[in-house]
């Protein structure tokens, strides 16, 4: 059975009545208007996927309606139905948006068939709208997480010019979230239902970069066996985000500098220019200023691009964001854990708030996940975290986990899940009797994880 709302809009009480019945027999849920005032009041109260519509109406022609549907409910698809059927009347509903142009009559065989293709391709464009909405609301300034003086400074400041569509450069170390910044301030922008082009100016080299900048024609090089749209038009009507701009040839960046003034390029072995219309939002983890002294960066190109900056902090600046952090990162790798984790004690949550984050938010990213992977237990411990935690660096941390005895507890921990409890291979591994590692596993109330696992392999 099929499913999915449908309008009939037909004068004849018969006809529609038998469209009404026909359809409803298929499985859609069937309403009904005799003209087209009742028709918009139908569309206003129902969520309607496909319209079949009569041309000549008491109130209106139907290939007219179907201008005006289109214009307001651009989802619905809209089939039109004639008495008498021509050429002008055909071209003229599928140049208004008819999904098809059918006889009375003389296709009632075809009908069903086609409203199902119909329905099939609204209620597909119904999705890709809803997931449209969805992944700009993921990427929207509300779900930028942190509550920190620093970060929600930062936050205003993009939230200030992002109406403003002017070239936006962030700054801030790697994995502090620039792209993130990017993505709201385009969604909140003037070219939000454009597209958002993402590209790391560091990935490629010069003339691969220049191709995927500005795209080239078949035959401009070896391998170029046919025309290639750049990035750049690519973003037309929407934004170009170039990550590590610091990265880019010179050479390069003096050609960007033509496009951002004249809004106008030539792609690679073309002879004439493409115009485009696009923000540019770039990122850098570079001192630009320094690069433009020593002659690495140009200055007309960074004073273009310097016209509203915003400094991203490094996250052991916004140390207050890090239990925020860490929770949403565990939200999102518990769900493909193999046993439940509810969360995070006290003691790990204080190693975290130590730690120098010299990744940022992509290291604190990736530690969450491989503490849930190593997790054996309801919450994370200070023994699912990298050795690096307990060096050296995060002597500050005054509690018991930096004693002599603590860290020997995690050290085993560790060795008895690499064996997967099999005590006798921990026992070769750490160099010490099987009697002491019964013996430790009870002083240092390893139980109940350990205390039962590897008799099978003591026997």
């Amino acid at each position: 059975m099929r499913h999915g709302n449908i309008l009939v809009v037909e004068d004849d009480v018969k006809i529609r009545s038998l469209l009404k019945r026909i359809l409803s027999l298929e499985g859609y849920t069937v309403f009904e208007a005799g003209d087209l005032r009742s028709a918009l009041r139908v569309l206003f109260k129902e969520r309607i996927e496909v319209i079949i519509s009569d041309v000549m109406l008491p109130d209106g022609n139907g290939i007219e309606f179907t201008k005006d549907i289109k214009s307001r409910y651009s989802n619905a698809e809209i089939i039109i139905l004639t008495a008498h059927a021509n050429i002008p009347d055909g071209v003229q509903a599928m140049r208004n948006g008819a999904f098809d142009y059918i006889t009375k009559g003389d296709d009632n065989d075809k009908l069903i068939p086609l409203v199902g293709h119909a329905m099939e391709k609204a209620q597909l464009q119904a999705k890709l709208v809803e997931m449209e909405k969805q992944a700009k609301q993921s990427f929207s300034f509300e779900n930028i997480i942190g509550r920190s003086p620093q970060v929600l400074e930062t936050i205003t400041l993009a939230e200030k010019v992002a109406p403003a569509d002017t070239t936006v450069l962030l700054s801030g170390e790697t994995g502090t979230g620039k792209e993130l910044f990017a993505k709201a301030i385009h969604v909140a922008g003037k070219r939000a239902a454009g597209t958002f082009v993402a590209l790391n100016c560091s990935a490629f080299s010069r003339n691969l970069l220049e191709s995927e900048i500005f795209g080239h024609k078949a035959g401009a090089f070896t391998g170029a066996i046919k025309d290639k749209q750049g990035l750049v038009e690519a973003a037309s009507c929407g934004t170009l985000f170039l990550d590590e701009i610091g990265e880019m040839d010179i050479e390069l960046q003096a050609k960007l500098l033509r496009v951002l003034e004249t809004n106008e390029f030539i792609k690679v072995g073309d002879t004439k220019y493409t115009k485009v219309d696009f923000r540019i939002i770039a990122a850098t983890n570079r001192n630009l200023e320094d690069d433009v002294k020593h002659g690495k960066f140009r200055k007309d190109l960074f004073y273009r691009l310097n016209v509203f900056t915003i400094h991203i902090p490094p996250l052991r600046e916004r140390k207050k964001d890090i239990p925020l952090l860490a929770e949403y990162f565990l939200r999102i790798f518990r769900q493909k854990s193999t046993h439940p984790v509810t969360g995070m004690n006290k003691e790990f949550l204080e190693l975290l708030q130590q730690h120098e984050w010299r990744g940022n938010i992509r290291e604190l990213k990736n530690v969450i996940e491989r503490a849930v992977i190593l997790s054996t237990g309801p919450e994370l411990t200070v023994s699912n975290l990298p050795l690096e935690f307990l060096s050296i660096g995060n002597e500050s941390h005054a509690t018991s986990s930096f004693n002599l005895n603590s860290i020997e507890k995690m050290h085993i921990q560790r060795v008895l899940k690499h064996t997967r409890g099999n005590k006798v291979e921990a026992a070769k591994l750490l160099n010490i009797g099987l009697t002491t590692v019964y013996r430790k596993i009870e002083e240092y109330n390893l139980y109940p994880e350990f205390a039962d696992a590897g008799y099978s392999s003591r026997r």
